[in-house]
């Protein structure tokens, strides 16, 4: 037993290649499912291919003899599912990994369909195919991204379909392969690039018809997650109406053929001239009848006697005004003579009531020197000098009392 390796004591490369062989050889036979990537038949006796892992950027190299690989209806061929039983290897001269198979299996078309219902049933836990993250696709957008072959039929249907309906389209075209062990890899690349742009309102992924097998990089985990991971909205159009591959379900809009999507994606002039046209007339009825109502309202009002002879409302109030004019004369003379009489009997009143008025009678006022009036001839003294008031003035005496009588 090797001893454990430590600063002082450090266990040489060799012996750590060793032990990474033994530990890996202890993993025994495995089955493994991937993709050929690359296909060499060097030499006689042994074939040389690299099997890549269908939903991430991982491939590891396998070795097999060749009566594996070329086993009667197998049809080894780059790009082919496979089943792989191989034992893996550490070769410790080079430090390398590899596999080393004994059987090679094809991926038959009812295993391609199994492998995909399990992807599709995986994402949908996850929720990628609800509907909430659907989002709506803009109106008219000024420009749209492409996804497609180069000179394809889909790239043709798409661009002449959507021009046709909108002229002042301008369109992103990413080319890519859209078959192919690369095709996944090389799609998600444009997708992202197109993602990326600010000028990119909505992108179209477009492919023609094909066999299951020629659509299977539609289906390709990592392409339905790139397609969920947009920030803008996504219209598939992959093959003919029947056929539905993942990115179907997890784009915000699936259209049955490129030409189908083309007309999802923009609007028809045509038909918006129309709607334009519509709502023009629309709008003008509207505001027509407004004016009309409005107008005739106007016209009622301005045919009411106030506002058409507002003269008329001035007629007779001559009249009017004169008749009241007089009565507030009459009411204000009436009033003037009441108070007149009313003050003629207080005056009346008054000089009756008068000093003056009793002295006229006769009577007199006896007063003293400071004016003061005598009621009570003991109020006076003898020799006091007083004053007499007649009505026709003062007189001015001095009391004198003879026997005690004034």
């Amino acid at each position: 037993m090797t001893a454990p390796s430590s600063a002082e004591q450090p266990w040489p490369v060799r012996t750590v290649a060793r032990k990474v062989a033994e530990y890996i050889g202890r993993l025994g036979e495995v089955w493994v499912e991937g993709q050929v990537a690359q296909l060499s038949r060097r030499g006689a006796a042994t074939v040389f291919l690299t099997l890549r892992d269908t939903a991430a950027d991982l491939s590891v190299p396998v070795t097999c003899p060749r009566d594996v690989a070329d086993r009667p209806g197998l049809a080894l061929t780059e790009g082919a599912r496979v089943l792989v039983r191989a034992r893996p290897d550490y070769y410790i001269a080079r430090g390398s990994f590899s596999l080393r198979a004994t059987e090679i299996r094809a991926v038959g078309l009812g295993e391609l369909l199994a492998r995909i219902e399990r992807i599709r049933g995986l994402l949908a836990a996850e929720g990628l195919f609800d509907a909430v993250r659907k989002r709506p696709l803009p109106f008219a957008p000024a420009v749209v991204g492409l996804v497609t072959g180069k000179d394809s039929a889909a790239e043709r249907d798409v661009l002449v379909t959507a021009r046709r309906r909108w002229p002042a389209v301008r369109f992103a075209v990413q080319h890519c392969v859209v078959q192919g062990p690369s095709a996944a890899g090389e799609v998600m690349a444009a997708l992202q690039r197109l993602d990326r742009d600010p000028e990119v309102a909505v992108i179209v992924l477009a492919r023609g018809g094909g066999s299951v097998e020629d659509l299977l990089p539609f289906s390709d985990e990592g392409l339905v997650r790139a397609i969920a991971a947009c920030r803008t909205p996504v219209v598939t159009a992959v093959g003919h109406e029947t056929d539905t591959t993942l990115v179907d379900h997890v784009a915000d809009v699936r259209a049955a053929t490129p030409t189908d999507a083309a007309h999802r994606v923009v609007p028809e002039i045509g038909e918006q001239r129309r709607l334009v046209d519509g709502l023009r007339a629309r709008a003008l009825a509207l505001v027509t009848g407004r004016l009309d109502q409005q107008q005739r309202w106007l016209d009622q009002v301005r045919s009411r006697p106030a506002i058409a002879e507002p003269q008329r409302l001035l007629a007779g109030r001559d009249d009017d005004v004169a008749a009241l004019r007089l009565r507030a004369t009459r009411t204000l003379v009436h009033r003037v003579d009441l108070a007149v009489r009313d003050l003629e009997h207080a005056r009346a009143r008054v000089t009756t009531l008068s000093p003056q008025a009793t002295l006229e009678r006769g009577y007199a006022l006896v007063q003293t020197a400071d004016g003061g009036l005598v009621r009570d001839p003991d109020d006076v003294a003898d020799g006091q000098a007083l004053a007499v008031r007649v009505a026709g003035g003062r007189i001015p005496v001095r009391v004198d009392r003879q026997d005690g009588q004034p």
